[in-house]
């Protein structure tokens, strides 16, 4: 229990020795469920409701490349459903298009498999948790994004090579 201090305003304040205990003890919590986590011969599992697998059929029946694109969501999902990555990213991972990648995300957006959301310029693919789920059935009331971040080695190389040329613009004037 944190030590609680009443300061002249009538505030409550903890004290800094009992947040830093109580930050070691979330820390070691934290920790231990890596821990556990690892352990765990279902660390490299996702669940899929049978329920809705038919879903998954239409769309391998409909949409192949689609599929392709949700099966590599699932794949890289953190236990929240949630992955962040380019469209780039996709289409090198898959060997697709940009066209491609387009319209599978179009289609898996309209018929339900997975939602996305924004954060600032980059998507937040989502995958459906009635279809699909990455952890404990407990953790699917969370809307909590410590996604996944997949990066495409191009994209860094071509960030790189602009940033280089604005340096040595700088350094030239």
């Amino acid at each position: 229990m944190p030590t609680v201090v009443a300061n002249p305003k009538g505030l409550n304040e903890v004290s800094f020795q009992q947040r830093a205990r109580d930050l070691a003890e979330m820390d070691r919590r934290d920790q231990e469920e890596l821990r556990r986590e690892r352990k765990s011969p279902f660390s490299s599992f996702y669940q899929v409701n049978k329920d809705n697998s038919e879903y998954l059929r239409s769309c391998l029946k409909e949409n192949p490349k689609a599929l392709e694109l949700l099966f590599f969501i699932f794949d890289h999902m953190d236990k929240y459903n949630a992955v962040v990555c380019s469209y780039k990213v996709f289409q090198e991972a898959l060997g697709i298009g940009q066209a491609t990648v387009a319209r599978s995300v179009k289609y898996l957006k309209d018929n339900g498999f997975l939602y996305i959301y924004k954060s600032g310029t980059s998507n937040v693919y989502v995958a459906n948790k009635n279809l699909v789920w990455n952890s404990w059935g407990n953790n699917q009331e969370y809307c909590e994004f410590p996604a996944n971040i997949v990066l495409s080695k191009s994209e860094q190389e071509e960030r790189a090579k602009v940033l280089d040329k604005r340096m040595q613009t700088v350094t030239l004037k």
